[in-house]
């Protein structure tokens, strides 16, 4: 477990510095967000994860590693964004309440005796509804629709935040000591580092406030 919040904390790393440097270079901001670009900034996150879900069992541990802090880079990119759009309070402010659901559902999932198995599917579906509702908004453009995506998204992602820890928790102990154990500790590392960063974003949507 030490392993997965490892890896996890240094793509969170990887994420802010490549935003933050993106995001202070205008030239870079010019290219990538004033061009067409700006799709392939948006959808390339989504199209590694497909990526190295359907690749990861070939890959080596250290391969598994090097591709999720390209992935945590490439989301980065995608995020960089949001520096141009919100103040740098909110975007704290957003992130460090992301951090404290993320840190107390976690430890909670962890520690709770009770099984949260029976969560899995209706998190899934829940999950499936957000993504679904996400991407008909680019195209409508609904405040109403983002407020309701954002608020059942948080409620989601704080789900699976406790729902993951316990399934890493169950699926460590049944590998200890394999190598298939270090894989692991990548894949979870992706697991709870997409749940923090998708909570963090949609707060921040919810809360944030925008640059005059």
């Amino acid at each position: 477990m030490l392993g997965i919040y490892r890896n996890m904390g240094i793509g969170l790393a990887i994420t802010g510095l490549v935003a933050l440097a993106v995001a202070n270079t205008p030239a870079l901001v010019a290219l990538i967000f004033g061009t067409p670009l700006k799709w392939v900034a948006m959808f390339a996150p989504l199209a590694f994860i497909f990526f190295f879900t359907f690749r990861v069992e070939r890959m080596t541990t250290s391969g598994a590693r090097t591709a999720f802090f390209a992935f945590a880079a490439v989301m980065g990119v995608s995020m960089a964004s949001i520096f141009l759009v919100f103040t740098g309070t909110s975007i704290a402010t957003a992130f460090f309440t992301a951090a404290a659901m993320f840190a107390g559902l976690s430890l909670w999932g962890y520690t709770t005796n009770r099984d949260l198995t029976s969560m899995g599917s209706f998190l899934f579906v829940g999950l499936i509804a957000v993504i679904g509702a996400s991407l008909l908004n680019l195209f409508l453009g609904s405040s109403l629709l983002q407020m309701v995506v954002s608020v059942v998204g948080v409620i989601v992602f704080a789900g699976l935040t406790a729902w993951d820890t316990q399934r890493l928790k169950s699926e460590y102990l049944a590998y200890a000591g394999t190598q298939a154990a270090d894989k692991l500790a990548i894949m979870g590392a992706l697991s709870l580092y997409l749940n923090l960063i998708n909570m963090f974003q949609l707060l921040l949507g919810l809360m944030g406030q925008q640059e005059d």
